[in-house]
Order: C-alpha cells, then structure tokens, then sequence
C-alpha cells in the first residue's frame, strides 16, 4: 500500500465520540481529553485520535521521564479507523500526527500510550509508527457475564450501596455469591518523542524487549494468593453492552436484596 496523505483537523466532541462508539471497542472519550483529532480522506472522516491525559498524569510522565510536567506531553485516549482502511493506515496516522503536533502543540516533547494487553494487543500499531517500548505493568480487573467491572462499580452489584468507601473489592465468598472473576493481565507503554530538540533520558528500564504475541498471559483468581494461568478473558469494555448490562446487574443484585430482606 503506498502512502496515505490525511487533512489533519481538530473536530467537536461530538463527531469524534460518535466516531469512537461506532468503530472503537471502549465506546467512551475519556473525560480528561483535551483535543479531538479528525483524520480526512477526500472530505470523510476516516479516523480519529484523541489527546490528553490518564487517571495519574503526573506520574505517568515522571516515571518516565523525571524532568518533565504534565504540560510537556499528551496521552492518546482513544483511536480508531472506519473499517475499510487498508492496513498500517493507522501507523500513517500516527506518524502524520507527531508532525500535525510539532506544528501545532510545539511545546509537546512527549505523546505516551498504552497498547490493552488484557484484550490481546500488544502494540504493533505503536511499534510499525516507530514508537519507543517502556515496559508494561500488571493490571487487574473484575469481571461479571462478560462485562468488564471497575472496583468502584462494584458497590452496586455487592448491595453495598451504603458503604463510605469509594473502592470497595469483594471477599472471595462474595466472588462465588455474585459469579465475579478476579483477572490479571499485561498493560505495555509507549511513547514517542516529538520534540527533535528534547535530550531527556527516559528513566523507564529498555531492557525488556519489544513486547510479541507470546508475551502475552492471564491469570485468574483461584484462591487467596492463588493465581492460575487462563484463557483471554471474552468481555465487553464498551458503554453501550458492557455499561448497561452493569447497571442492569446493579439493579437486579439490589432488587434481589430488597426482596430478600424482612
């Protein structure tokens, strides 16, 4: 495939999330999203990337690069393509993007993201756009009938809706009672460095090599401290299945309990 050249714009909100629910799996925009990228072929909208920040901006980009603050780099959020692009569009996006940010974010030095290892991605995408590997951590989630649930969601389908505390994680009794599984995965970070001119060391171990297909594995709870090796878990992260089945899992678990109640 030869080269695609994209008319790079920023766009409403709107067009970009309704972009993300149709093609993206999360079917959300992160709240901390600052821009909203639109990517054009003849005057269509053919994908989209979205800028900001994660849940720990600081930290994230201290971790890797100490010398550097939150208004030196952006996260991309989400995304995504229309389905009919040929392959490695989304590299060229990318790379079209870092230039697209030099002339018009040139205070930016870094643009960081995570490749979803919990959904099988490893990255290849980041690493076809010659982005930098950083390692991965270890990540964790619930997960009820194949819907993927936040610990601070599971007050609602414990029946503690009166519990203070904003995190609240179920016993292993209350994981058999409710049908939860407890599951852990590899999250990988990449980044790039946009700014030429910036001579920052990345404080991240590169040691580890590029992650690939075989890097990737899944544990599940079987036990206090027990950890087994398991399957890709099969679940929805999106809003439109996963977000209503969970506020229906929410509302039949309380109405259960209500019933049951003397």
């Amino acid at each position: 495939m030869g080269r695609i050249k994209y008319e790079i714009c920023e766009i409403d909100k709107q067009t970009a999330v309704d972009m993300v629910k149709q093609y993206h799996y999360s079917d959300t925009v992160p709240s901390s999203t600052r821009h909203f990228i639109g990517f054009y072929l003849g005057g269509e909208l053919v994908g989209i990337v979205t800028l900001g920040f994660g849940t720990r901006p600081l930290h994230t980009i201290k971790v890797l690069f100490p010398d550097l603050g939150t208004s030196d780099y952006f996260e991309i959020g989400r995304m995504c393509m229309t389905e009919d692009m040929p392959r490695n569009s989304e590299s060229q996006m990318l790379s079209q993007l870092i230039k697209w940010l030099r002339v018009n974010h040139p205070n930016i030095k870094i643009l960081f993201t995570w490749a979803d290892g919990m959904l099988g991605k490893v990255g290849y995408v980041y690493q076809a756009a010659n982005f930098k590997y950083a390692g991965h951590i270890v990540s964790e989630f619930y997960m009820r009938d194949g819907v993927k649930l936040h610990p601070r969601g599971l007050k609602g389908v414990l029946g503690k809706h009166d519990d203070p505390r904003i995190t609240v994680r179920p016993t292993l009794e209350e994981m058999e009672q409710f049908n939860i599984q407890h599951i852990k995965g590899k999250q990988f970070k990449y980044f790039y460095v946009v700014d030429r001119k910036y001579k920052g060391v990345c404080a991240a171990a590169l040691t580890e090599p590029v992650p690939k297909e075989n890097d990737l594995n899944w544990k599940i709870k079987r036990g206090r401290g027990v950890w087994v090796p398991c399957d890709k878990p099969d679940y929805r992260t999106d809003a439109k299945t996963g977000g209503d089945l969970c506020r229906a899992i929410t509302t039949i678990t309380k109405n259960t309990a209500e019933l049951r109640a003397p």
